[in-house]
């Protein structure tokens, strides 16, 4: 499967990512070893001009191993159409034991990968550079991150047989009662999970809002809670609960599906606000940690507000996409 071009752009550009971020792990030693702002140094000088060029490196690469979850869905989508008994990407990533995993492995690269371009941009702020030091530690805490997001999606990709044949969508996440992942949504009460669901929305907006006014940092702490709270709980709930509205198919509880092209990539757009809502909700409180820098406080102040406003209106965007079938249904009482 490597020759298929899915294959190849996945390998190619992850490749590329780990070999910019090796480089500049080099800048990242120097910068612990060597770093001084008081100096007026040659080396501190060079150094200086190195972070430059290694930062904006990393922030690129970084960028695109997030845009890396979204063509990894994709590629899966590509390899069900070569898969016996796949019909969509669950059976592609079900085809061997390194497929799901690597997709996990994504959506908490996503997060990572994302703070660590928030701290730089708050570093920039400041001609100080007082996040230097940090944002480099992380750095090289990541590379092993990197490492295994690599090495999952090759394993993955390596592993993919055309005569494998895998399960299809409606037996990995069939409602009936079995064994193993067929029993996923057995024991799930629908009308549980969107009580939850609305529930969790309503508590968001609600904290978000005092948030705005208060600005306190037992508030933001609480926000970013309940994000992490809220993004496990719409995760089961389209799966569970709202998934078979948008495919107007009651045994068809599928998150895969609904971004393929008879659903209008509509998954696409329910995913790609729900991510950066959740990313933003949690990074206002971890910024939190960056507020004894004084050169900080007011882009840290700044982001916050943004942070907050933002996640609200992906928020707002996600539960209207992801309500909308079913709010149809039970108002018009039948297929949208």
């Amino acid at each position: 499967m490597f020759l298929n071009s899915w294959s190849l752009t996945l390998c190619l550009c992850s490749l590329v990512v780990f070999f910019l971020l090796a480089f500049a792990s080099r800048t990242a030693v120097r910068v612990l070893r060597f770093w001084n702002p008081a100096s007026d140094s040659n080396r501190q000088i060079r150094l200086e001009n190195e972070i430059w060029l290694s930062s904006t490196m990393v922030a690129y690469g970084l960028g695109f191993q997030i845009v890396s979850l979204l063509l990894f869905v994709l590629a899966a989508n590509h390899y069900c159409q070569m898969i016996v008994g796949a019909m969509c990407a669950t059976g592609a990533l079900t085809a061997n034991s390194f497929g799901v995993p690597a997709l996990m492995v994504k959506v908490a690269g996503v997060f990572l990968y994302g703070f660590w371009i928030v701290m730089h941009q708050l570093d920039i702020r400041s001609e100080r550079y007082p996040l230097v030091r940090v944002k480099y530690i992380f750095l090289l805490l990541l590379l092993p991150l990197l490492f295994v997001d690599i090495s999952l999606q090759t394993l993955y990709i390596s592993g993919l047989k055309p005569d494998i044949i895998t399960s299809c969508c409606a037996v990995v996440f069939s409602s009936s009662s079995g064994t193993g992942s067929q029993s996923f949504l057995a024991n799930v009460s629908q009308q549980t999970l969107l009580v939850l669901f609305y529930s969790g929305i309503a508590a968001l907006f609600t904290c978000g809002i005092l948030l705005l006014r208060y600005k306190h940092a037992l508030l933001a702490g609480l926000y970013s809670l309940l994000w992490m709270v809220f993004f496990g709980v719409a995760i089961v709930t389209i799966i569970a609960a709202l998934s078979s509205y948008i495919y107007a198919m009651p045994y068809h509880n599928c998150p895969f599906c609904i971004f393929k092209t008879q659903y209008y990539y509509i998954g696409f757009a329910i995913f790609g606000t729900l991510i950066p809502a959740v990313f933003l909700g949690i990074s206002l409180s971890l910024v939190q940690l960056f507020l004894g820098k004084s050169d900080l406080v007011f882009y840290i102040r700044k982001f916050q507000t943004y942070a907050v406003c933002f996640s609200l209106l992906f928020l707002t965007v996600f539960a209207f996409l992801s309500s909308y079938h079913y709010i149809v249904y039970k108002i018009m009482g039948g297929e949208v």
